[in-house]
């Protein structure tokens, strides 16, 4: 992965080393997922988005599609389609990539 500054310039899969999300997307790194930590994306790239499904997270009700590496179908995350409480409303169109599905070089903030 290139880097630059200490910040890596995109984040890949963790399977198969296809490019997910650029650095200058991240929005937070204070998400948790089924492995654990997760990231939210402002946008993501090379994924395959699946069918929508209605579902109470820990925040709250939202309807959410998972997410899939595009090159070797991993599992990645998912994405928020819509929130249902007006407070969570910023989720939506964002991509949640858990952290254990990703890979990259940035050794000093992650």
């Amino acid at each position: 992965m290139e880097e630059t500054a200490g910040n890596p310039l995109y984040y890949s899969c963790r399977n198969c080393r296809n490019p997910v999300a650029l650095h200058e997307d991240l929005l937070s790194k204070n998400f948790l997922a089924k492995s654990g930590q997760a990231y939210m994306f402002q946008h993501a790239m090379n994924i395959i988005v699946g069918a929508k499904e209605d579902g109470q997270l820990i925040t709250g009700y939202y309807t959410i599609a998972k997410i899939f590496c595009s090159k070797c179908s991993d599992e990645m995350g998912w994405t928020y389609v819509r929130a249902f409480e007006a407070r969570d409303k910023f989720k939506e169109g964002k991509y949640i990539v858990e952290k254990a599905k990703i890979s990259n070089t940035e050794t000093n903030s992650i």
